[in-house]
């Protein structure tokens, strides 16, 4: 057993303990309490999951096939497993509307061929997936080490990630602010009746608002990472989630739950640093992938005269105009108004192509966290964000910026850090 793989087993083990241990907010409320009741039932597993991990990262790591494969053929393995992903994202679209079309007396045997063929793509897609996932481990923490964010040339703690279903998020907000105050794991395969239910069912149990939404990656260890067609994202989340492992152990970490902006500052830090690091990924290994800036030639000049172009629904810049007018009615008192003017919001959103099922106080409870961009607009005008991002701008590198950030254990050191 050679140290790499001795380190990242001594992390498997400490963070298994830790995440398992850890199986309550560090800070309980009324609440949370009462919405936990609520989901009684249909709570993730994550004993059972991480422990089910922790056996295959060690069997990975023994074995590390990619190790033994030139960069060119990661490359081609790492392309041909997106490829496969996305395949069989195209046949399950394909039953689906078989199963949903009317006019298919059975669905069952007019899919049967495509269900068959699924399985076959699936058991592909089961050999590939162990080594790519050690393959964007390795290249990630390559980038990590590049920027000195290691000790003695070794990522700590190792990248170690799974991609797998993600389990649901029950996000709960008092009605008369927008604060996160309970943020319960779900099954992953709900209903949607059973969603709606048990958001009745928390909302009825007290004066809160409640949303069950998705999450794209949860950093336990290993991480939980989304299945995905888009490598650039996948890699930009596998850094996104070792950035909250990292901090796991350090004092922003350990204090996400305790206030509002402790949690927004350590997930907004984990955005900046999981872009930076995923498009330095990019820039390494798939430089292809990068999309290259057109500008337009000043020296040219349109030979006919164009007709205006209709207004282009600005989505960033409507969230925020939205979350503004929100904080301003629940400050003045007025909840069933902004309840009102949400829904409303909402509908607005969804005639211009964004298909949002529920606005409310935990949709930006939960959302609004996460303000790496000035323009975030389910933020608003909460300057917490803004002063993460700020810092970064006056960091001389990325490990400054996470080093002094992962000490940090409230706002005002962060603004007096900006200052």
């Amino acid at each position: 057993m050679n140290i790499r793989h001795f380190v990242e087993i001594f992390f498997i083990i400490i963070f298994c303990a830790f995440f398992i241990t850890r199986s309550e907010p560090f800070v309980e409320t009324g609440i949370y309490e009462s919405a936990q009741m609520a989901s009684q039932g249909v709570e993730f597993d994550y004993v059972t999951w991480t422990l089910d991990s922790l056996g295959l990262k060690i069997s990975q790591g023994a074995l590390n096939p990619a190790q033994y494969l030139s960069q060119a053929d990661q490359k081609d393995l790492v392309y041909r497993y997106f490829d496969r992903v996305g395949q069989i994202e195209d046949v399950e679209a394909r039953i689906e509307r078989i199963y949903a079309d009317p006019n298919v007396i059975d669905p069952a045997q007019t899919a049967s061929i495509l269900s068959k063929a699924l399985q076959g793509m699936k058991n592909r897609r089961d050999q590939l997936q162990p080594v790519v996932e050690s393959i964007l481990q390795q290249q990630v923490a390559a980038i990590l080490v590049e920027n000195q964010l290691s000790l003695g040339g070794q990522v700590l703690p190792p990248v170690l990630y799974h991609v797998t279903s993600l389990p649901l998020a029950l996000i709960v907000s008092p009605r008369d602010a927008i604060r996160q105050e309970a943020n319960i794991s779900l099954l992953s395969d709900l209903t949607m009746d059973e969603i709606i239910q048990l958001e009745k069912n928390v909302e009825a149990r007290g004066d809160v608002s409640a949303l069950v939404v998705p999450v794209g990656g949860i950093g336990i260890y290993p991480t939980m990472v989304m299945s995905t067609t888009n490598i650039e994202w996948q890699i930009e989340t596998i850094a996104h989630e070792w950035t909250h492992n990292y901090l796991t152990l350090r004092p922003l970490g350990l204090n996400y739950e305790t206030t509002p902006e402790l949690r927004t500052m350590n997930e907004t830090t984990a955005s900046l640093v999981g872009k930076e690091i995923g498009r330095q990924v990019l820039e390494r290994y798939y430089p292809e992938l990068i999309k290259p800036e057109v500008t337009a030639d000043p020296t040219l000049t349109p030979t006919v005269t164009e007709t205006p172009e209709a207004p282009v629904f600005n989505y960033r810049k409507e969230m925020r105009t939205t979350r503004v007018r929100v904080d301003e009615l629940l400050a003045a008192g007025k909840i069933e108004e902004a309840e009102s003017y949400m829904e409303e919001r909402r509908q607005f959103f969804w005639e211009n192509g964004y298909q949002i099922r529920r606005i409310n106080q935990a949709y930006f409870a939960f959302y609004g966290a996460y303000a790496d961009s000035s323009s975030s607009g389910e933020s608003g005008e909460d300057p917490v964000g803004p002063a993460v991002v700020s810092l970064r701008d006056k960091s001389v590198s990325l490990a400054e910026f996470l080093n002094q950030m992962s000490w940090m254990t409230s706002f005002e050191q962060l603004k007096a850090a900006v200052r």
